[in-house]
């Protein structure tokens, strides 16, 4: 089924926005809303047309599973999640989802992204990203993973690791991916209890490309980047955003 969301009609000679490597999940049934507002970090009512939502799937102990945007589509809600980890994200959902009359399924259609424009929406986590929209498949977008990492926003299973990060430490507090007032979610405890705390005493940040060590999540030769995940008192040359306050 091709989401009602979509915002754009895209063509042969339509600018290269694809990003291929994201893919798109359908939810829908009674009370989608209410299934994911237990399960996510982000308050799911805050999803409008014009408000996607970053939030993160976490383990009990709070630490990332994955993570994914939410988008509106009427009584269902979409997630713009990593191509490669759709079918595993739809399992697990589907693990919560017990008997509740829910569909969980892969949806056509493509995430695009500008650096800047007035096409859809702000990206949630950070404006500076640029603009978001769901249309179908088109021409693939160059330069948005140089674009992101240059303004140290990590994301992906590949950065953020399957159960490795708190969420808190893949800076989720300050790119708006953790609502603190919405009830409870999943890894709630443990998140909250950092929060309130004033606890993140490790980060994932971008930093130029160094040797191999137990800290590299991941390598970008080709950019001269690695993302890293460092203690705050160990950063570095690490790059500190300005988006980014030291606790």
């Amino acid at each position: 089924m091709v989401p009602r969301s979509y915002l754009f009609v895209m063509t042969d000679t339509s600018p290269p926005t694809w990003l291929a490597d994201r893919a798109l999940i359908r939810v829908v049934g009674e009370d989608a809303r209410g299934f994911l507002q237990g399960l996510v970090t982000r308050d799911v009512h805050l999803v409008k047309p014009d408000a996607p939502q970053w939030c993160g799937l976490l383990s009990a102990q709070g630490k990332a599973l994955f993570d994914f945007i939410l988008w509106d589509d009427g009584e269902a809600i979409l997630i713009d999640c990593e191509a490669e980890q759709r079918e595993a994200l739809i399992r697990r959902l589907t693990l919560y989802r017990l008997r509740r009359p829910i569909t969980i399924e892969p949806a056509e259609g493509g995430v695009h992204w500008r650096a800047d424009g007035t096409e859809g929406a702000a990206d949630p986590r950070l404006p500076r990203l640029g603009r978001r929209w769901l249309a179908p498949q088109g021409r693939p977008a160059q330069h948005w993973q140089a674009h992101r990492l240059k303004l140290g926003v990590t994301e992906g299973v590949a950065e953020l690791g399957a159960e490795k990060t708190l969420w808190l430490e893949c800076n989720a507090r300050e790119l708006n991916g953790v609502s603190f007032d919405k009830g409870c979610f999943i890894g709630q405890e443990n998140t909250a209890r950092m929060h309130y705390r004033g606890k993140v005493n490790r980060r994932l940040v971008v930093a130029p490309l160094s040797d191999e060590s137990d800290r590299v999540r991941m390598r970008y030769p080709d950019l001269g980047l690695v993302v890293e995940h460092r203690r705050i008192d160990a950063l570095g040359e690490a790059y500190w955003p300005d988006w980014l306050t030291e606790d």
